[in-house]
């Protein structure tokens, strides 16, 4: 899926008059960064009066622009938005759901200690998300957990399966979860979530379960993302002129 992504903003980018290669990489699956650099280097190769171990100073000189996050985007949350507002229509009585956003979680540790800002940047998303539905004439409750924790360490809390329980004790009839962390579709959405987390609600006394679909390729989320890579390009390039080595004239 990621790649279909990748693909979709490289569409969106040409859409945009923007012609540009776009390259997925992933820290721990495949296609891996270094797979992805490699990749971009083949296509993209250092000029030819370079050595090949001159590579990596080549690239370290290279104009680089970085997008730290696009959560707050309004082309994101109002893609979020609207898969909500979609998907509380199928309920009987949407105006009764609960919206439960379950995120990723992390490590506490990774917060309190490291100063990862992600448990910040994650309750400001929803915030927004929220808002912007708020603006459509949608005030239903809502609520956020912290899923797929592993090992015996503790994560970012409430966990979700504990939140599910608990709702379901204080008579939550209708539910539709938000896997607001993840942009596609995967085993914690497919599998956590359709299945392992559906079961625990219903059980607990939650009657009527949806669950949202990850962004994936849709089209106003897409479009979004190729412009924030339009926003964060350098205006001007500068330009790289590496000295050749000198050498005797026989």
């Amino acid at each position: 899926m990621f790649v279909v992504t990748g693909t979709g903003t490289e569409t969106a980018l040409e859409a945009k008059k923007l012609q540009a290669n776009v390259y997925v990489a992933m820290r721990y699956w495949y296609p891996f960064t270094e797979e992805a650099v490699h990749q971009w280097i083949k296509h993209t190769p250092p000029p030819k009066y370079l050595q090949v171990r001159m590579e990596d100073s080549y690239l370290s000189r290279l104009p680089v622009s970085i997008i730290k996050s696009w959560y707050q985007r309004q082309g994101y949350i109002n893609s979020m938005a609207n898969l909500i507002e979609k998907e509380l229509q199928s309920f009987a009585k949407p105006k009764e759901v609960m919206i439960f956003f379950s995120a990723h979680g992390v490590p506490i540790t990774y917060v309190e200690d490291a100063g990862d800002p992600y448990r910040d940047q994650m309750e400001e998303c929803i915030s927004l998300i929220m808002q912007e539905l708020k603006a459509r004439g949608i005030g239903n409750n809502h609520t956020v957990a912290y899923q797929s924790r592993v090992g015996p360490v503790q994560w970012l809390k409430p966990y979700t399966e504990e939140v599910l329980v608990e709702l379901g004790q204080k008579v939550v009839k209708n539910m539709l979860a938000v896997p607001v962390s993840c942009v596609s579709e995967r085993i914690e959405t497919l599998e956590e979530t359709d299945m392992e987390y559906k079961e625990l609600a219903l059980e607990s006394g939650i009657e009527n379960w949806g669950r949202v679909p990850a962004l994936g390729c849709t089209s106003s989320f897409i479009s979004d993302l190729a412009d924030a890579v339009i926003e964060a390009l350098p205006k001007i390039l500068p330009k790289i002129q590496p000295k050749r080595a000198c050498r005797d004239i026989p």
